[in-house]
């Protein structure tokens, strides 16, 4: 018996062609924590599914902000803000005074959260240009 595929065996990629990654991190983490509350309710999630075929799971996302977690990116903090203001649906609103703290946190981990999954494609343009992306300030009359 060989481990090699069979020549006539080639994997299929056309379903990657197919999905629709989402536009901002915000939206992938809406998106997780509505099927892990749908999981955690009894549903079965699998992949293609939906409305809309994304590309990943659930789990891909939370593999991000694990790996964030270990990383020290994110901390207690911004994940517990953003597992509460998941399951609300929204945001935290900076308007409330009782939110900004909340709001902070938010954008914080939104903003160290979109560069992976840009790299993965799970949220769609190029790493780096992202809403939250707000690090680098250009000068006029500069270059790069």
């Amino acid at each position: 018996m060989t481990a090699a595929p069979r020549p006539s065996h080639r994997p299929s990629f056309t379903s990657l062609s197919r999905t629709e990654p989402f536009l901002s991190a915000e939206e992938a983490w809406f998106w997780t924590m509505a099927a892990l509350t749908a999981r955690r309710d009894g549903a079965r999630v699998a992949a293609g599914k939906g409305i809309a075929q994304r590309p990943c799971e659930p789990d891909d996302v939370i593999k991000c902000l694990d790996r964030l977690y270990r990383q020290r990116r994110i901390d207690l903090g911004h994940a517990r803000i953003m597992r509460i203001w998941g399951e609300r649906g929204v945001a935290p609103c900076p308007r409330h005074a009782q939110e900004r703290g909340d709001h902070h946190l938010w954008r914080e981990a939104m903003s160290r959260l979109e560069w992976p999954l840009r790299v993965k494609g799970i949220v769609a343009g190029a790493p780096g240009s992202g809403a939250y992306d707000t690090g680098i300030v250009r000068f006029p009359g500069g270059t790069a």
